[in-house]
């Protein structure tokens, strides 16, 4: 597999390396200072795989949509305009995004899906995620996914951190807290609050490795896909 990087922080690094071991050829590794350098490049991979920055978008949609060449990204931080921008290329080629591309997070987004419903009317939902003291955008895209699983028609209303006199909790409320520290690679905790009882689900990273993997796994199989807008609930479960 013949793959264009877009990124070359820790994640991109480890991609690379990882990529490369397995056989693949990188053919090109682009970072913030030299992204002007897609314009003048044409189709040379199956893949595009992008874990860089939410600036790099306008260039990175450029060159998909002149190209068609199939794009994965893990990007993550984006408005939600930026999403959209990046959902639209699915008319031009097939985009795979996801926050988060452990396999054990797919199932553990899968799981809420199913569980959610039934304790929603009796539970009061809690998500809490910790990272390593560089992330940079809060709360985390993987968060943001676990949200979606527990609440995709947005009837519960999140709230982001509590202070001060904020009044007893709402039930149509759900929490969403961040911390930050040390070197923690990601812990994704969704808890649910019920009369006398607890459910507490849990998702650790122990490194970057598990992302990668599930990177690399993806991007082998969307090259040949129809044009459109996939996730790892798509390719893994035929969810809609």
């Amino acid at each position: 597999m013949k793959l264009l990087l877009i990124g070359r922080g820790k994640m991109g690094k480890l991609i690379q390396e990882t990529a490369q071991a397995a056989g693949d050829q990188v053919v090109a590794a682009f970072g913030h200072g030299d992204l002007e350098r897609l314009a003048k490049l044409g189709r040379v991979a199956d893949v595009v795989v992008d874990f860089s920055r939410p600036e790099a978008l306008p260039e990175i949609c450029a060159y998909v949509r002149r190209t068609g060449t199939p794009l994965l990204s893990g990007t993550t931080g984006y408005s939600p305009a930026e999403l959209a921008q990046l959902k639209a290329l699915g008319t031009a080629a097939p985009v795979l995004w996801s926050a988060n591309f452990s396999l054990g997070v797919a199932v553990l987004a899968r799981a809420l899906r199913v569980v959610s419903d039934v304790l929603k009317p009796d539970f009061d939902i809690e998500i809490t995620e910790t990272h390593h003291n560089q992330k940079a955008d809060a709360p985390s895209g993987t968060a943001k996914l676990l949200l979606e699983a527990i609440d995709p028609d947005h009837a519960l209303t999140p709230v982001y951190g509590r202070e001060g006199n904020c009044g007893r909790r709402n039930k149509q409320e759900i929490g969403v807290h961040a911390l930050r520290g040390g070197t923690v690679a990601g812990t994704h905790q969704v808890h649910f609050f019920g009369p006398d009882e607890e459910l507490e689900l849990t998702h650790r990273a122990a490194s970057r490795q598990i992302f990668v993997n599930g990177a690399l796994h993806m991007a082998r199989l969307l090259p040949g896909k129809p044009n459109g807008v996939y996730d790892l609930q798509t390719i893994l479960f035929g969810a809609e």
